[in-house]
C-alpha cells in the first residue's frame, strides 16, 4: 500500500495526477469524464492517484495566462462521488488559502486515514490573499486528525534562485509532512542540486529522508509549453529550442521526461535517497493524456 511505502521511506513510488472536471459541467458529462478516467487507470498498477486542487495563480506573475482559469469541482467530493470504482489510494490536494478553518476542519474529519492522504499547498505568491495560513493548516491537522498522512510540495527550480529549498522541505517535515511531490521537472540539473543539498543536510543533522516524488509531464504543443512555463516550470533554453523545433514535440518530451527520471533515479540510488514520480498531463487533449500513460508505463518498466 502507498501509505506503508511512504512510512517505510521506500523508493520507486509511482503516482498519477488528474484534475477534477470544471465547475458547471453537467452531471452526465462528469459521469462520462470519470468513467474514462477510471477506465484509463484500472489495471495500471499505480501506487496512488493525485487529485489536484486548482487555484488561480494570477498573483504569481504578470504574464498573461495562456489558458483562461476555470475553477474545478472539489477534489474530495469528486473522489467520493465519482471514483468509487477505482481501487487505489488517493492523495487529495488542498490549496489551504482558499478555505476557512471550518471548511478545512470538515475535510480533515471526513478523510479516511487508511484510504486517503492529503497534500497542503500554500499561496501562489506572498501577495495572494488567504483565509488560512500554512502554519494554521498544519496545526489544524495535528490537532484534529494527525493520523492522516500529510505531504508537501517542493519546487526544485526554486533552489537555484534562493538556495534553500531543502530547508523548506525539512521545515515542512517538522510540521508533519511525510512525503513531497514536486512541481513539473524539466530541469534535471536543478532537481539534482536540490537532491544533493537534501541528502547532505539530512546526513549532517541525522535526519532520515522522506520520499521525494518528481512530477513528469509530457508537452504536446508550443501552447502547452507556454502554459507549463507560465505555471513556473523551468525549461532550459536549449531544451525549449529542441522541443519547439522537434518533428514530434510530444514524443520528444516523453523521451526527455524518461531520460530525466533515469538520471535522477541513478543519482538518488547511489546515495540511498528515496524518490519516485508523479505523472500527469497538464493539457486535456487526448493525445497528451495518452502520452502521459505511455510515459507511466515506461517509468514502470524502468523499475523492474
Amino acid at each position: 500500500m502507498l501509505i506503508d511505502k511512504i512510512k517505510n521511506r521506500e523508493s520507486g513510488i509511482i503516482l498519477y495526477g488528474i484534475t477534477p472536471p470544471k465547475q458547471g459541467t453537467s452531471p452526465k458529462h462528469i459521469q462520462d469524464i470519470a468513467h474514462k478516467q477510471v477506465e484509463r487507470l484500472l489495471g495500471l498498477g499505480i501506487d496512488g492517484l493525485v487529485l489536484y486542487d486548482i487555484q488561480d495563480e494570477i498573483s504569481r506573475t504578470s504574464q498573461t495566462r495562456p489558458f483562461p482559469f476555470m475553477a474545478t469541482l472539489d477534489a474530495f467530493d469528486y473522489s467520493q462521488n465519482y471514483l468509487q470504482d477505482l481501487n487505489v489510494t488517493q492523495i487529495i490536494y488542498r490549496a489551504v488559502g482558499k478555505y476557512t478553518q471550518a471548511e478545512l476542519s470538515q475535510f480533515l474529519q471526513a478523510i479516511s486515514p487508511h484510504e486517503q492522504l492529503t497534500v497542503f499547498v500554500g499561496a501562489a505568491a506572498k501577495s495572494q490573499a488567504v483565509t488560512l495560513s500554512m502554519d494554521e493548516a498544519y496545526a489544524l491537522r495535528s490537532s484534529l486528525h494527525p493520523d492522516v498522512l500529510l505531504g508537501g510540495v517542493t519546487i526544485p527550480e526554486r533552489h537555484q534562485s534562493k538556495g534553500d529549498e531543502h530547508l523548506r522541505v525539512f521545515h515542512k517535515m517538522k510540521q508533519g509532512c511525510s512525503f513531497f511531490v514536486s512541481q513539473g521537472v524539466y530541469d534535471v540539473n536543478a532537481a539534482k542540486d536540490f537532491l544533493s543539498e537534501y541528502y547532505y543536510y539530512g546526513l549532517e543533522h541525522h535526519i532520515p529522508l522522506v520520499p521525494i516524488l518528481f512530477t513528469l509531464t509530457p508537452c504536446g504543443s508550443p501552447k502547452t509549453l507556454a502554459f507549463m512555463k507560465w505555471l513556473g516550470i523551468h525549461v532550459p533554453r536549449w531544451l525549449e529550442n529542441e522541443l519547439i523545433h522537434a518533428e514530434d514535440i510530444l514524443q520528444t518530451s516523453v523521451d526527455v521526461a524518461e531520460k530525466n527520471w533515469l538520471e535522477l533515479k541513478s543519482f538518488a540510488d547511489e546515495k540511498g535517497i528515496p524518490i519516485g514520480c508523479n505523472i500527469e498531463s497538464v493539457a486535456i487533449r487526448k493525445v497528451e493524456i495518452d502520452a502521459s500513460i505511455a510515459l507511466l508505463k515506461r517509468i514502470q518498466q524502468s523499475l523492474k
